[in-house]
């Protein structure tokens, strides 16, 4: 089975692309810069240069594949909109799959995204499922709602720093899950006929809050948490400043994640029939607690490294003895 696999130098998608290389799939990525993704092939996928943004590059891209799976998304630091990416890209990317006589779709959404259509991105999510499903291909949905990953930048490296974490005022607690058990479904579904037009949740095991994650992190590392609460009309302002500028759309349209933040409903989802359906054992998915144990086992062993090196290199400075001039 030849597989092409969309936003493969992203958080997820390169973890989708270790699994499937690692099951033994035939693995194409398409991607905008080659330079970028020189790990990919060293992992053994083939790479082929085009964009979302590029419709002509789409057929040579899915000649001779049997799955598509997208784990593309725009970047707010990225110089095209949402819209232009996640629709308009998606929308190309779903009728090349179909004229090229793709067979299987496998699409990540965002849980629970049409409660949210004033959420650009999760009413482009919602309007992007019902399109695939009108294709007319075998396709999968699995909806997700927060990755393990995001935590280390926005939790962890503050702590280990020193440095402030950035919460909003009222913040829903989600259900993370890391990337590697994403992949995991994500390539399972394959082989798995039950899986075909169906839509599934893939969240963590439970969901946290802002406040239970910081006290899991100073619990771990032994440093106390600096922690500022932005307010949430703080943040529907900025949203609102940012859209009159074109650099800060994308921004603008991430910041409007605080109006799902801002109900205070768990953004989570019952599992247990998803790892039947799936056959996976919900005892292998990696838990918040031991992600994050492993990360600052790691770091703080590290740091400590790091700080022998430099005490090792004092002590021999002091150890040299100073010429006197006659």
């Amino acid at each position: 089975m030849n597989i092409l696999i969309v936003g493969a130098t992203g958080t997820l998608g390169r973890q989708v692309a270790r699994r499937a290389l690692d099951e033994g799939y035939k693995v194409r990525c398409l991607v905008r810069s080659q330079k970028k993704a020189t790990f990919l092939k060293e992992w053994g996928a083939e790479l082929v240069s085009g964009s979302l943004s590029q419709s002509n590059t789409l057929p040579a891209a899915l000649e001779g594949m049997d799955v598509v799976i997208d784990a593309a998304t725009a970047r707010a630091t990225d110089s095209l909109s949402i819209k232009q990416i996640d629709w308009d890209g998606k929308v190309a990317l779903i009728q090349a799959a179909k004229a090229a006589g793709v067979d299987r779709y496998i699409f990540f959404s965002i849980l629970e995204a049409e409660k949210y259509p004033q959420v650009p991105l999760m009413e482009i999510k919602r309007c992007t499922e019902l399109f695939l499903s009108e294709a007319g291909m075998n396709y999968t949905i699995l909806r997700l709602c927060g990755f393990m990953q995001g935590l280390i930048g926005q939790y962890a490296i503050p702590i280990l720093e020193g440095q402030a974490i950035w919460v909003t005022g009222e913040s829903s607690p989600v259900a993370y899950m890391d990337t590697q058990d994403i992949a995991k479904f994500a390539v399972r579904a394959l082989s798995v006929p039950a899986t075909e037009k169906q839509t599934f949740p893939v969240v963590g095991s439970r969901a946290w809050s802002a406040e239970e994650i910081t006290s899991l992190c100073e619990r771990l590392t032994g440093k106390p948490a600096k922690v500022s609460r932005l307010p949430v009309n703080f943040l529907r302002t900025m949203r609102h400043v940012t859209r009159f500028f074109q650099w800060g759309w994308n921004v603008a349209d991430r910041l409007a994640f605080a109006e799902v933040l801002a109900t205070g409903v768990p953004l989570t989802a019952p599992m247990d029939e998803v790892y039947q359906t799936f056959g996976l054992d919900p005892q292998e998915t990696t838990t918040l607690e031991s992600y994050l144990q492993e990360y600052f086992g790691r770091m703080l062993k590290k740091l400590k490294e790091l700080e022998y090196e430099k005490n090792k290199t004092k002590k021999k400075t002091a150890k040299i003895p100073v010429k006197k001039s006659n």
